[in-house]
């Protein structure tokens, strides 16, 4: 039996080797997340080692939800990959194994994002697909973009963003808390120009426009607590807004099912009666 290597991001050379397969397997290096002290004990590869060289591979990463004003604990499986020369060896079913042992008894429940060419595979672990939903709605309304762009491109501005994380009293209605570390890995990666920030109000937006219409994926305000008070905010330059997150009020918004390029959804343990009646997504950055 192959031994399953967790809990090492403090070990360079494992760590690099985990970069490196990585990046053959995704074009992913997490390498300036972890040197720029965001990579934290929320984010745990599992991994199968052999002669030193990481093989295998199937993360985990904790993301509490919070729901209704209770959180939920669960775990969101990714970068799962395995070597070419070590596949159809068994690898990922021994890894899902250890996880399972781990995490089975104190998770509410798992969830993935899967490309469309595996939809076989991981039913065989006991997940299933289940929907996703988006929210938007037209705007029309008057005065400016109230919003300053903030280029997310030093360790300062880094540290601003995360103290207004720590400071937020806004929620979706199902909303990930406690890893502040997964939105920085976005921000501080790919996101670098999508940062906003209101200064009367104390509000960070990260969105993505494209012409009058604007992607909202995360709001950070120690003084707004709705979303329709974040909205007005973009005055008369948005016409159209979607949402990243379910809305704590849905009532003016249309919901529409979903499906990501090449990404489909699956969930083990988590009852489909929260995500799928209810309509409930996984926020557009909880995904790892």
């Amino acid at each position: 039996m192959t031994e399953v290597i967790k809990n090492y991001r403090n070990n360079n050379e494992l760590r690099h080797s985990f970069n490196e397969l990585a990046g053959k397997t995704f074009g992913l290096n997490f390498e300036d997340w972890y040197q720029n002290g965001f990579w934290g004990d929320n984010y745990n590869p599992y991994s199968v080692v052999k002669d030193g060289k990481v093989v295998a591979n199937v993360s985990v990463n904790k993301t509490d939800m919070l729901i209704d004003g209770t959180v939920k604990h669960f775990i969101q499986l990714g970068t799962v990959m395995t070597d070419e020369a070590y596949r159809n060896q068994g690898l990922i079913r021994q890894i899902m194994e250890q996880i399972d042992a781990d995490y089975g008894d104190a998770a509410d429940g798992f969830y993935l994002f899967g490309n469309d060419n595996v939809l076989d595979f991981y039913p065989k672990f006991g997940f299933r697909k289940s929907k996703e939903y988006l929210y938007s709605r037209d705007i029309r309304q008057d005065g400016e973009f109230q919003f300053q762009q903030v280029i997310m491109d030093s360790p300062d501005r880094w540290k601003l963003l995360e103290d207004a994380m720590n400071r937020n009293i806004f929620h979706g209605r199902f909303d990930m808390v406690g890893n502040n570390e997964l939105i920085l890995f976005y921000v501080t990666k790919y996101m670098q120009e999508s940062v906003y920030y209101h200064e009367p109000t104390d509000t960070y937006i990260i969105a993505e426009t494209e012409g009058d219409n604007l992607f909202l994926h995360k709001v950070f305000t120690s003084t707004l607590k709705h979303t329709e008070q974040v909205i007005r905010l973009l005055g008369n330059a948005v016409n159209r807004v979607t949402l990243g997150f379910v809305p704590e009020d849905t009532e003016n918004y249309e919901v529409s099912e979903f499906h990501g390029e090449d990404c489909t959804f699956f969930i083990k343990g988590i009852t489909p009666d929260i995500m799928e009646l209810e309509k409930l997504r996984i926020p557009s950055l909880s995904h790892a």
